[in-house]
């Protein structure tokens, strides 16, 4: 469909207007990526890109004396123009634009209408062609009309195969294009810079984990995953990428107008008596993304698996060199040594960090809220290491997705994959490799006592003393069954109401993140039991008269 539509319209070039000076990219481009703000662990989606990027490029320009309009091609679909610098320029920049409004058939009979064309008819049997004046009198939405000597016609309609030839000049531009209008008191070229920002990025971390046989080390490994859901492709840019949160209010940005699709069909087209069908005819795009174009790529996993998805992007990796951790204010940003290119509509994943032997300790666990019964459930599974450099690892690990495998003997087994949070240096890194059917956990509240009412002391104002009613949860007990041979380590996290505390409890149990939390040794095919109680205290106020 997009070569008939490409058939159907040909343009000459467009020239500039005398005062525009059209400028390419070239020289120095980086582009700095911030992860989207509630950026989850889940996959990245090109259509629903949440980040956004610094991009900084030099360009040359020869600026003519007077007044004239720069015109930067090339620019991320997704900038922010109130947000562009640009600095080198001779004298006053007078105003800067977005030119939104992309060269298509579609946008091009639209931005022609009511204006002289030429009609170029090619007769199929001698490919003998005729030219013939026209002007366009209907926009591409319902369908092409012209005007000739000959009458009012609609495109294609004449039996023959038709085409445009565009000769007047207008607005559009062949890709996004931010313009500034400046006056310079001499003619004079200068390297300038342009920054500025951009929606349409994001970056996340994909780790794997291998766990030694023995459960007790595992080497660790990460990439980190660019997103560049732009129509624009940045060649051979410094890349970086920023984590933590920054504040950053998004900017309105105006829409790329790409012009209607081109109605050209005609009637009739069998018979009298066919019925009316609507023409589907996808939108053309001058980025290659429409979903007439689904193609079947190899996705390249971290695994060396292949998997084949339906019209999807290819994920482009490289592994040259790793990326290298800097300080920025209270936020990390990671270098990537190499330049590397964002291609138009892709994701692309760098290697970040490649650890060996790092030493983990296994244990099993659970999350259970206090005072509630609970049936028996599987324990999950946790590796634990120290972020410092005893355990191989000391630099910060932003948040991502971690996947960990096992070996055993020749073979490579998926554990589990989860969601790993941002760790700083000096913090504990936790990773969830799945539930145990050998180890059982169950929760039963024994009984229930309520404890009179007690005056509190001192009262806060004059005549208002304060009571109490406490409820006192009487044994409350976890046990925890270990059907494997060998002893394991349990941890109990318990999750409290608010306004409750516990009073007692057995073994002694130490606080994490403001909530209690047990540790007990399970031996091989037998069991454990915490106990505790617990108080609730609601606290009342009552007047009494002086």
């Amino acid at each position: 469909m997009r070569r008939s539509l490409a058939l159907m319209l040909g343009f000459v070039p467009l020239g500039a207007a005398a005062a525009d000076v059209a400028v390419q990219r070239e020289g120095a481009l980086a582009v700095t990526i911030y992860r989207a703000p509630s950026r989850s662990s889940e996959g990245i989606d090109l259509d629903d890109l949440g980040g956004f990027a610094l991009v900084s490029e030099t360009r040359t320009v020869s600026i003519p004396e007077g007044e004239s309009r720069i015109r930067f091609e090339g620019v991320a679909d997704g900038i922010e123009s109130a947000s562009a610098i640009i600095t080198g320029l001779p004298g006053d920049v007078l105003e800067k634009n977005r030119d939104a409004r992309l060269l298509s058939p579609g946008a091009l009979v639209a931005a022609t209408l009511g204006r002289s064309v030429m009609l170029v008819r090619t007769n199929r049997k001698t490919g003998k062609q005729t030219r013939l004046p026209a002007k366009i009198l209907s926009d591409a939405e319902g369908g092409v009309m012209f005007e000739t000597a000959e009458g009012i016609e609609a495109l294609r309609c004449s039996g023959l195969a038709e085409t445009f030839s565009f000769i007047t000049n207008t607005d559009l531009a062949a890709t996004p294009t931010l313009s500034a209008l400046v006056r310079s008191p001499t003619a004079t070229t200068v390297k300038v810079t342009l920054s500025y920002l951009a929606h349409g990025f994001d970056w996340t971390a994909n780790y794997v984990a291998t766990l030694s046989p023995d459960s007790k080390s595992m080497d660790l490994g990460a990439w980190v995953t660019l997103a560049n859901g732009n129509g624009v492709t940045f060649p051979s840019a410094q890349t970086q990428v920023v984590a933590g949160r920054i504040n950053h209010e998004s900017g309105d940005v105006q829409p790329l107008d790409m012009g209607e699709p081109i109605l050209a069909r005609c009637w009739p087209m069998g018979t009298t008596s066919d019925p009316v069908e609507e023409p589907v005819i996808p939108r053309a795009s001058p980025f290659g993304d429409s979903d007439s174009n689904a193609t079947t790529f190899q996705e390249v996993l971290v695994t060396a698996q292949r998997r084949s998805y339906e019209a999807v992007m290819p994920i482009a990796m490289s592994a040259a060199q790793l990326v290298q951790e800097e300080q920025l204010g209270d936020l990390k940003l990671y270098r990537v040594p190499e330049h590397t290119t964002l291609t138009s509509r892709q994701i692309k994943q760098v290697r970040l960090l490649d650890r060996r032997d790092v030493p983990v300790e296994l244990f099993y666990g659970a999350d259970l809220d206090a005072n509630q019964s609970v049936e028996s459930t599987a324990a999950e599974r946790t590796l634990r290491t120290r972020n410092d450099a005893a355990h191989h690892l000391g630099l910060p690990l932003p948040s991502g997705r971690v996947a960990t495998f096992a070996t055993r003997k020749d073979s490579t087994l998926l554990l589990d994959e989860v969601p790993l949070r941002d760790v700083a240096v000096d913090e504990d890194v936790e990773i969830g490799v799945g539930s145990s059917a050998d180890v059982q956990v169950s929760a039963v509240r024994e009984t229930t006592n309520v404890s009179p009412r007690r005056a509190v002391d001192p009262p806060l104002l004059r005549g208002v003393l304060r009571f109490s009613s406490a409820v006192v949860d009487d044994v409350s007990r976890v046990e925890i069954h270990n059907a494997s041979r060998s002893a394991i380590r349990f941890e109990l996290r318990l999750r409290l109401d608010e306004g409750t505390q516990l009073i007692g409890a057995e073994p002694t149990p130490m606080s994490r993140d403001g909530r209690p939390l047990f540790k007990v040794v399970v031996p091989g095919q037998g069991s454990a039991v915490i106990r505790y109680r617990s108080e609730h205290t609601s606290v009342k106020a009552t007047h009494i008269p002086l």
